[in-house]
């Protein structure tokens, strides 16, 4: 079957209804589904977790408030129909029910127990079925809307994201001597740092290490001012639990800030355990390995609370320790165009220069912001991949 430039505009619309609520729809995947007969939209619709409807059923569902006949219209969706029972039926039967003549995919969905079986239901129902090559732009972008998921349902562990500043030479901040958390030192300019508050606003967690939290007394929350289904969850590796009861974190804390600390009560203290709960802190224990927590063990905690992606934004130790954990997925790296010196902090304690782990990145991508730091100035952003979310491997 043909793929129109007709299909491209209906597809594309239901990959904007699948971003525009990208941020309701984790731990379940984002979807956006258009119906149409004869160039006329008969309904809309996109996954929205609490509201349990899948896109396809949520399209149905306006169809028929509207009193649009669905029989012989197309499907475009941007996420293959799921074929099993989870929260709700089968959506590849009820399109099928409805009577549609075609079905417009843009992805095949990466959970095992859908890949392919919806597609092919549909097919044996004699319904003519398209599915984009997974090179095409509009698939790239289906699939980049739900790499968290992917990840996560092949792999049960939560997609990661490294985020850094960095200077031109590759330091994250000037030495500790010389700042302070009244007088934060930015790296980048005010159009980087609030692209950067959209990585927030995309993740289900952001995590970081005591050191950043005792050096520089960040909030870690989402400024976007957009709305999301739940809160930012907040994460601190914090193996002798001493982050400060007056820290901003603590602060602040509404449910949404978790310490992570060692199950061993003479590292961490049950009395400060204590305090902290009672400060409305979540604390859990995991296991330590030579005195240091246990990542693995930390990723499962997380995976446990059906956490899909995490952005780590912290410093030099705990990078380097994720790098060399081969368990950082994305990178994005904002470069300024100052430098900070030999004696301001690397980027990864004892490890590879920021420029030469890019050369390991794939689909890599490059941005541009104005910096309002240095005259005639710009930061840049430099995304790629270490792992592939969609691979099986």
């Amino acid at each position: 079957m043909s793929f129109t430039s007709q299909d491209e505009h209906h597809l594309t619309r239901a990959l904007t209804l699948a971003r525009e609520a990208a941020a309701f729809a984790s731990p379940n995947p984002t979807v956006g589904c258009v119906l149409t007969l004869n160039s006329q939209t008969l309904g809309e619709g996109a996954h929205f977790y609490d509201a349990r409807d899948h896109a396809e059923i949520a399209a149905l569902k306006q169809a028929a408030d509207l009193s649009h006949n669905v029989h012989g219209a197309t499907a475009y969706v941007t996420l293959e129909p799921c074929a099993h029972h989870g929260r709700t039926g089968p959506c590849a039967d009820a399109l099928i029910a409805a009577g549609i003549a075609r079905c417009i995919v843009a992805t095949v969905d990466p959970n095992p127990l859908v890949s392919g079986q919806g597609l092919a239901k549909i097919r044996a129902a004699n319904i003519e079925v398209a599915l984009l090559d997974p090179t095409h732009p509009l698939a790239q972008q289906a699939r980049h809307l739900n790499d968290a998921f992917a990840h996560f349902i092949q792999h049960h562990r939560p997609f990661i994201t490294l985020k850094a500043a960095l200077s031109v030479d590759g330091k994250l901040a000037p030495p500790p001597s010389t700042r302070t958390s009244a007088q934060p030192h930015w790296v980048t300019g005010t159009a980087a740092r609030a692209d950067a508050q959209l990585l927030r606003h995309a993740s289900d967690a952001i995590l970081t290490g005591i050191g950043t939290v005792l050096a520089d007394n960040p909030s870690l929350t989402d400024r976007t001012s957009l709305p999301r289904r739940l809160p930012l969850l907040r994460v601190i590796l914090d193996t002798a639990l001493r982050t400060p009861l007056d820290s901003a974190l603590v602060r602040t804390a509404s449910s949404d800030l978790l310490i992570l600390c060692s199950d061993d009560i003479t590292q961490a203290p049950a009395e400060r355990e204590s305090a902290l709960r009672a400060r409305n802190v979540d604390v859990l224990r995991i296991p330590t390995i030579h005195g240091h927590l246990d990542f693995s063990a930390a990723l499962k905690a997380l995976a446990e609370r059906n956490l899909l992606s995490v952005l780590i934004e912290a410093g030099s130790a705990i990078n380097s320790s994720f790098l060399r954990a081969n368990l950082v997925d994305k990178l994005v790296l904002y470069y300024a165009e100052s430098e900070l010196g030999l004696n301001a902090l690397p980027f990864a304690t004892d490890f590879d220069s920021p420029y030469a782990l890019q050369q390991r990145l794939t689909k890599t991508t490059r941005t541009s912001f104005p910096s309002d730091l240095a005259v005639n100035a710009e930061d840049v952003r430099i995304t790629g991949y270490l792992h592939d979310p969609w691979s099986t491997i």
